[in-house]
């Protein structure tokens, strides 16, 4: 009986930190969504001189608060899961644990070799913290679902691509070299495939580029091409995305047991460990 508070205030602050069903829950989502944003921001700002010349020590204290508060998020999630060693080596318990370790590692364990390229590498560790988004919905796993579901649509969309841009990247191989064997930028077919890739997704590096007007047309059809694939995942994704809602409606409940989210508004215990919610 002594032992029934402490847990009843463990489920409690489980419900508080891993689920979004309550008031607070949602809260506390809220403020930690603040924090991660503030921190990735304070962690890009310090890499531009200026400002971290005139505001330094701003950003200083700053990224210390963050750490702080990081830190104590991480050792209540460890207190209120079942399993402390299965969230620590979890995914997401890794991530929060570089949320805020790599700012200990680079200032107590080698903070006296300030200028080592080492120590910079620990600091830039602390961006990390942005993969703490991932964390803060339910709806990541229901979009990680409709694309399990269909990977079978996006493989032979992959396919398709590839297909397309070998082709395209041998065709023009062969057209440039016709023209111009010696000064011609498409010195392989591979060398091609990536102007191929580069062009059919319109970014358009700039770095290889067609002079023979049929090349530019076999260029231009490819961008159209790209422009007309482009979509397709996004319409495989979102009509799975859809049925799966039309099927079920989840919850963003936890599982105190494996982590597990996405039960149904019904359910009593875990969809995938079976413990009870």
């Amino acid at each position: 009986m002594e032992h029934q508070p402490r847990a009843a205030w463990r489920d409690k602050l489980h419900e508080v930190i891993f689920e979004a069903d309550t008031r607070a829950g949602q809260w506390f989502d809220i403020g930690l969504l603040v924090a991660i944003l503030i921190s990735v921001t304070v962690v890009c700002l310090e890499t531009v001189e200026d400002l971290q010349s005139v505001y330094g020590v701003w950003f200083y204290y700053a990224e210390w608060t963050l750490t702080v508060l990081f830190t104590i998020e991480y050792a209540l999630r460890l207190i209120c899961v079942r399993r402390p060693l299965g969230y620590a080596t979890s995914f997401y318990g890794i991530v929060d644990l570089l949320s805020f370790l790599p700012t200990y590692v680079s200032s107590i364990g080698f903070g006296r070799f300030g200028s080592f390229a080492v120590v910079r590498s620990f600091r830039l560790l602390r961006v990390f913290r942005v993969l703490k988004l991932i964390n803060l919905t339910s709806e990541s796993e229901d979009l990680a679902g409709a694309v399990w579901r269909a990977r079978g649509k996006i493989i032979v969309f992959l396919a398709v691509v590839f297909i397309t841009v070998t082709i395209a990247g041998a065709a023009m191989y062969e057209v440039e070299r016709i023209h111009d064997p010696i000064e011609t930028q498409f010195t392989s077919i591979p060398q091609s495939i990536y102007w191929a890739i580069v062009t059919m997704t319109t970014v358009g590096y700039g770095d290889i580029v067609p002079h023979t007007t049929l090349g530019k047309l076999l260029s231009a059809l490819l961008i159209l091409v790209g422009y007309s694939l482009i979509i397709v995942p996004t319409g495989f994704v979102s009509a799975e995305a859809v049925e799966s809602r039309k099927k079920r409606k989840a919850l963003t409940q936890t599982c105190p047991y494996c982590m597990a989210e996405g039960h149904l508004s019904d359910a009593v215990y875990c969809r995938l460990c079976g413990k009870p919610l």
